[in-house]
């Protein structure tokens, strides 16, 4: 009589590798190889495992990724079922971005995966390009250009596009936001992307907006900086005796040697008067810095910023607009800035076909992985899993945090 180890939701793959359905691993079954069998040394799994348990132990160029992998050959071979411990040559490695990846299909392998664990109740969606550095090559061949719409609470880019040369984010910016469900969600954006066509798409897919306002938008400025010029408690010469429904929330910060001081004050007085789809608050965001040095104040900056948003005061008040408009910087800290320092992608030459686009495409999925795992901080995520390789794979194989 045989027996079977895989339980319930669990699935074994044709190496004998028991895995999660929904886990990264599943998605890696569906990938299209296009190469053909004779001459083949490696499954496209196993290739793309290899890669991504490098990824999460620290190793980032195709040749650190190479030697990472001779180096541990005898305990990936087990953890992989491979009958002998040779591992693949950087050019292998190589060709896997450049030529045997369709850019495409691992794109929507990404969503797929990314999205299946969207939150729901307003999570904010942070709508932002990135310029890949290491893909242009001067007077030949333009740097790559990518749009994502990032989840900021999951960690997870839900989807992305390409910019093409002949276009800017803001063309681009619909065919992201029609790849995700936007229903109880809130997408942000910079004052580029606060346009009226997107709002009315946001609005149509159920979700809501909020943009800053700044010159793009003369008329809404200047509608924006005058009501918010009328007093809160007593009138200056000109505005007479004007009755506001202002409301204001303060959050007080303070770290490396900076105070910072954000107030934001909202308004629901030009609903009826913007001609700007769905509407429902417009706010005033004062942002002032103090950096300090033994408590003594060296020097001060302020910064105003004006912006509107379809979430009505029921949904969210200032307090909560403050947070909102927070978070959407996550997707520069937590995202752009990582892929930058922690895994050295601009540093990274990929000029050759969609290289730039999958290698991105990977650094968005092991900072999921990362999140999966609890870890706050993915530099110290990756120094852990170079000593606890069996963790980094259990990672890829469950849906599950460690």
């Amino acid at each position: 009589m045989e027996y079977s180890t895989v339980e319930g939701g669990q699935l074994l793959s044709a190496g004998g590798i028991i895995y999660e359905a929904g886990s990264l691993y599943s998605r890696f079954q569906e990938v299209p190889d296009p190469r053909k069998a004779r001459g083949k040394r490696y499954e496209l799994v196993t290739l793309l495992v290899l890669i991504f348990l490098a990824k999460l132990c620290g190793q980032d160029r195709p040749v650190e990724i190479a030697d990472w992998a001779a180096n541990h050959g005898q305990s990936l071979a087990e953890l992989l079922g491979l009958s002998r411990v040779w591992m693949p040559h950087h050019n292998t490695i190589r060709r896997v971005y450049q030529d045997i990846l369709d850019e495409e299909a691992f794109d929507e392998l990404a969503q797929a995966y990314a999205q299946e664990a969207q939150a729901t109740g307003w999570e904010v969606l942070a709508l932002d390009g990135k310029v890949l550095r290491g893909t242009g090559i001067s007077g030949v061949q333009a740097h790559t250009h990518l749009l994502s719409l990032y989840a900021t609470e999951s960690q997870r880019v839900l989807a992305q596009t390409q910019v093409a040369a002949t276009e800017n984010e803001v063309s681009a910016a619909p065919r992201v936001l029609e790849k995700v469900n936007l229903d109880g969600q809130v997408v942000t954006g910079d004052a580029l992307l606060a346009q009226k066509k997107l709002s009315s798409q946001i609005l149509a897919q159920k979700g809501a907006y909020l943009w800053p306002i700044k010159a793009n938008h003369p008329g809404v400025l200047a509608a924006l900086e005058t009501l918010f010029a009328i007093p809160q408690t007593r009138p200056k010469p000109g505005f007479g005796q004007v009755r506001t429904d202002f409301q204001s929330s303060r959050k007080v910060n303070k770290g490396h040697g900076r105070l910072e001081i954000r107030t934001l004050t909202a308004s629901g007085m030009l609903n009826t008067h913007l001609e700007w789809p769905g509407v429902a608050q417009v706010y005033r965001l004062e942002r002032e810095f103090r950096w300090l040095r033994q408590d003594q104040v060296l020097r001060t900056s302020h910064q105003t910023e004006y912006g509107l948003t379809s979430l009505a005061a029921s949904q969210a008040s200032p307090a909560r607009l403050l947070q909102l408009r927070r978070q959407h910087w996550r997707i520069e800290t937590g995202l752009h800035y990582r892929r930058d320092v922690t895994f050295q992608e601009d540093a990274t030459r990929a000029t050759k076909g969609a290289a730039g686009r999958i290698l991105a495409t990977i650094h968005n999925l092991v900072l999921a992985l990362i999140k999966q795992a609890g870890f706050t901080n993915a530099a110290k995520a990756r120094r852990w899993f170079a000593g606890h390789l069996p963790q980094a794979f259990a990672l890829l194989t469950s849906t599950s945090r460690l």
